[in-house]
């Protein structure tokens, strides 16, 4: 199987090397630090003596051959193996809360079988979730810790394992990278952090081609999401509502209006993360509802 290790970028760009080419349908590993680049092993680091050019690290990036420009990448999660220890944080400024936060605070969580140990006295059972994953914009460079329509830092509770995600393809290649796991993080991810964890990420690729999409989508057994993030949660909203209708109409064959009461009935507006310098919402649909998914 092939792996992609020690290879990191900061921004998602179309000039960025790859680290790796693999065919469609090709498995891969990626060996990610945690969001802080693994610079923080003790709860006595001092949160400014980090080096800050270095958080939020990606792996790679991939270069999917025959992936080109209008394509979908299907990146389909296998597994996330968890490192023994996670970090959090609590940060003056940063976050729902930062305002609040007089001194900075740094706790180590133990991680062993999936249980995550908080203040050696909560035990959290672990969720591994994705928090940067995407692909590069078709020009420029966007920080890893941005998202937008290539994906990036999304912090969505619901890329983990079993889960499927889409990407609009901007440029040849595809580009794909990730990083920042989360042993477990709480929709909203308040305080900036969830639990940051170095970790492995087991991935297929695919390429689709003859159907394109303009933000990430995401597929479970049962249910389909739409992506978007926005400096403005209430653009993120609408962004997200929208494409989904258009999503559903398209599935359906409801206009407008009936899809929208249907999104409406059963449909569920999620939020993703709050904390960056971009909001992101997803909305889902059970798939039940839909003759066809991408």
């Amino acid at each position: 199987m092939k792996e992609i290790k020690d290879q990191y970028i900061y921004n998602m760009s179309p000039s960025n090397t790859p680290a790796l080419t693999v065919g469609a349908g090709e498995t891969v590993v990626f060996h990610g630090r945690d969001c802080f680049n693994n610079q923080i092993t003790s709860e006595d680091t001092g949160i400014d003596s980090l080096d800050w050019s270095t958080i939020n690290p990606a792996t790679g990036p991939l270069y999917v051959d025959g992936a080109e420009p209008g394509d979908i990448l299907k990146v389909t999660i296998q597994s996330i193996e968890l490192g023994d220890y996670g970090t959090m944080a609590a940060i003056p400024k940063d976050g729902v809360l930062g305002k609040d936060i007089q001194t900075s605070k740094i706790r180590r969580l133990p991680v062993k079988n999936r249980i995550a140990t908080f203040a050696g006295k909560y035990e959290i059972p672990c969720t591994p979730m994705i928090g940067v994953i995407g692909v590069a914009p078709a020009e420029g460079e966007i920080p890893t810790g941005e998202p937008g329509t290539h994906g990036g830092n999304m912090d969505n509770t619901k890329i983990g394992e079993g889960t499927s995600l889409y990407f609009p393809v901007a440029v040849k290649g595809a580009l794909l990278a990730m990083g920042d796991v989360h042993a477990n993080m709480g929709d909203g991810e308040i305080m900036v952090t969830g639990i940051e964890i170095p970790a492995r990420i087991t991935v297929q690729v695919d390429v689709i081609k003859g159907e394109s999409i303009p933000t990430p989508y995401l597929e479970t057994a049962e249910k389909v999401y739409v992506i978007a993030s926005d400096a403005d949660l209430e653009k993120a909203i609408y962004a997200a509502t929208s494409e989904m209708c258009s999503y559903v109409q398209s599935r359906t064959g409801l206009d407008l209006n009936d899809a929208g009461m249907l999104m409406s009935a059963v449909g569920d507006l999620e939020i993703c993360q709050v904390v960056d310098p971009k909001r992101t919402v997803r909305f889902c649909m059970e798939k039940k509802y839909l003759k066809k998914i991408i």
